[in-house]
């Protein structure tokens, strides 16, 4: 389990001030942080909000056992032969997935990309006990988003557009679900939570930390307000960075221990079943 940092912090902190004034506090300080926060903010929503990334963390990432066989590759083998910002650029919404076909190999060599979509998409399933706790937070009226890094899967629509908008209203607006149509279609993940925050809408990816300030903006609250939960321990320092309360992400149990610890009710229902 990672270490909680929390800091409260008014509109206008900087990224400086962040750093200085870090703390590594216990659960019980971060529960009352938490707790501080909301009571103090006029905001007529439940307060804290939870970020959750994706990709091993709600839905199990294909990319590591299901990708390489598909190219006839060991794992360190792709690694080695793919382009090394390619998929990065398409998660980003730089380069659509016709201009990812065309680089995503260093050598330049064709693939069949309605075959990897189709790889991807069959490997897509919930982490075990996952959507069973977020049925349980959704239950108690938390409000939740995505917060991930992926790739837009539809290359007809103007990116460009959607993110000057997004850009100008600090408003994801109610487009990106269908960015992740191949994910959503098959786990509802939207059942439970907004696809909000997502890199191929902003042009940014964790842990950037203009990314999370984005996320900040947006929602317009304090960030000891929300809670951020991911796999990967670097994109939860950078959400502590700015003063959000960092969450690692190992298994579905030992989330809902630790957001028990600092006071997020959860109240399972026995008879749900996914």
């Amino acid at each position: 389990m990672a270490m909680l940092l929390s800091l409260r912090v008014t509109t206008g902190f900087s990224f400086q001030s962040c750093r200085k004034m870090s703390v590594n506090p216990t659960f019980s300080g971060q529960k009352s942080r938490i707790a501080s926060a909301a009571s103090s903010q006029n905001i007529d929503r439940k307060l804290p909000i939870l970020l959750f990334d994706i990709m091993d963390t709600i839905v199990r990432d294909p990319f590591y056992h299901d990708v390489p066989p598909f190219f006839g590759m060991s794992f360190e083998e792709l690694i080695e032969s793919k382009h090394p910002t390619a998929w990065i650029e398409f998660e980003k919404g730089m380069i659509d997935e016709m201009q990812l076909s065309k680089k995503f190999f260093k050598d330049g060599r064709s693939f069949d990309l309605e075959g990897l979509k189709n790889c991807m998409r069959r490997g897509y399933s919930y982490i075990d006990g996952v959507a069973e706790l977020l049925y349980d937070l959704k239950q108690n009226n938390y409000e939740m988003h995505a917060f991930t890094n992926y790739p837009i899967w539809y290359d007809e629509i103007d990116l460009s557009y959607y993110r000057l908008r997004a850009e100008m209203a600090h408003h994801p607006l109610q487009i990106v679900i269908y960015r992740y149509k191949m994910i959503e279609e098959k786990l509802n993940i939207s059942t439970y939570l907004s696809w909000t925050f997502c890199s191929c809408i902003y042009g940014k990816r964790k842990p950037d930390l203009d990314f999370y300030l984005e996320v900040l903006r947006h929602l317009n609250v304090d960030p000891t307000s929300c809670i951020f939960v991911d796999d990967r321990l670097t994109n939860v320092k950078a959400a502590t960075e700015v003063g959000i309360v960092g969450l690692h992400f190992k298994s579905a149990n030992m989330l809902r221990e630790d957001l028990s610890r600092i006071g997020i009710n959860i109240s399972a229902d026995e008879h749900h079943k996914n």
